[in-house]
């Protein structure tokens, strides 16, 4: 739950100072949960609390001593939730590079699944089922056309899929984008089958096998009869293109996997009226257009925005497949050396010893020297003073 000692304790009514989203949920989210809060799922109040309550003190802080001068630095706690755009910067570099480095010498391919627009509503009030019958459905359809001999002919192709629920103006927009080599292991396993560079499978034939196989697990799951008939009856459009060697669609992908509707440096201005009332003014990049625009929304708008992406517990927003898989049996360098013969290249085998992990060192602000973590403080209001033992 977000206090109010929290919400007061946001002294930004310096129309300089820069907002951010955190600070936003911090100030404006009290009178939100007061409103909504018998509307809003257990996983979004918690979002809206973590948020608010990030680095403020008020979950505790860490305290760090230097090595050097023996000065303790005491630092607020991060909330560590995965929809908090202060926490999740530093993690995008990693998993971005870990990418990078299981890319195969081959052409890759991305893939995005959408669902009907009247179909989101369904969708946004059934996250868990929906998302996985999203993810499923699209991995389904795609092996089952790929092993058609008219296309790949092989069923063991790989890839990467990535949750995406928002559009340029944050609405509801959910959809998976999935980075697909354009290739296949052989049924026997010892051979490559290439596709062609620019094409893989056809997308109309792609987009009726996904929608029938997401009608059927919205039987299984017992949610077909809630749902409109009408929305079998559309387009659910799938569009496929061919993206070269894949690193240029995972860079384009990073933001997506650790971010969620929006970042602090989108936030323009924010006003607030005497009566706790607010606006919000961001900035979006329409669509078709290179040049982002400022929107103006009124902080509840915003707020309703921003949480309606926050996803269920424990569902993961990116899953690999078949030999993309981190648990794949098939060896990675194998499968390297079998593309790079299969399409007559020159495979080079560098052989480096295994680097250990780099030992991020803090320093201290006043000399300098390296901070040891020594423990921490429970809240920040001196109610608990005493340290922990870390």
């Amino acid at each position: 739950m977000i206090s109010d000692h929290v919400v007061d304790s946001a002294n930004l009514d310096d129309p300089k100072t820069s907002w951010s989203v955190n600070d936003i949920l911090r100030h404006f989210g009290l009178a939100y949960l007061a409103k909504y809060q018998d509307r809003m799922t257990i996983d979004q109040i918690k979002a809206l609390g973590a948020l608010a309550h990030c680095r403020t003190g008020s979950s505790g802080s860490i305290v760090y001593v230097c090595k050097q001068c023996a000065r303790r630095h005491q630092v607020p706690k991060s909330c560590g939730n995965r929809h908090c755009p202060t926490c999740q910067g530093s993690k995008a570099k990693d998993w971005l590079e870990d990418q990078l480095s299981r890319l195969l010498p081959c052409s890759y391919f991305m893939i995005t699944f959408t669902v009907p627009e009247p179909f989101r509503q369904f969708i946004r009030s059934h996250p868990r089922e929906c998302y996985r019958a999203l993810f499923e459905a699209a991995k389904e359809s795609l092996v089952k056309l790929a092993k058609d001999p008219k296309y790949v002919g092989s069923d063991k192709i790989g890839m990467t899929a990535v949750l995406h629920t928002w559009g340029r103006d944050l609405n509801y927009h959910p959809h998976v984008h999935m980075i697909v080599p354009g290739d296949a292991i052989g049924r026997s396993g010892s051979d490559w089958l290439s596709s062609r560079s620019d094409f893989f499978v056809p997308v109309f034939a792609l987009s009726k096998i996904y929608r029938a196989k997401y009608k059927e697990l919205m039987k299984r799951s017992g949610l077909l009869p809630k749902i409109d008939p009408v929305v079998w009856q559309q387009s659910w459009n799938v569009n496929c293109q061919a993206v070269g060697d894949g690193r240029s669609s995972l860079k384009y992908l990073v933001p997506y996997v650790f971010r969620v509707a929006t970042g602090n440096h989108r936030i323009k201005s924010v006003e607030c009226n005497e009566d706790g009332s607010g606006t919000v003014m961001i900035a979006v990049k329409p669509s078709g257009q290179q040049r982002y625009q400022s929107m103006r929304l009124t902080a509840e708008e915003f707020i309703r925005r921003f949480l309606q992406h926050v996803l269920p517990t424990g569902l993961q927003k990116v899953r690999h497949y078949g030999f993309m898989h981190k648990r794949s049996k098939v060896s990675r360098t194998w499968l390297a050396m079998l593309v790079t013969v299969t399409l007559n290249m020159i495979y080079v085998l560098v052989v480096t010893p295994p680097t250990m992990p780099v030992k991020r060192i803090i320093e201290c602000p006043d000399c300098g020297g390296e901070l040891e973590c020594i423990g921490f403080v429970k809240s920040s209001d001196g109610s608990h003073e005493g340290l922990d033992s870390s």
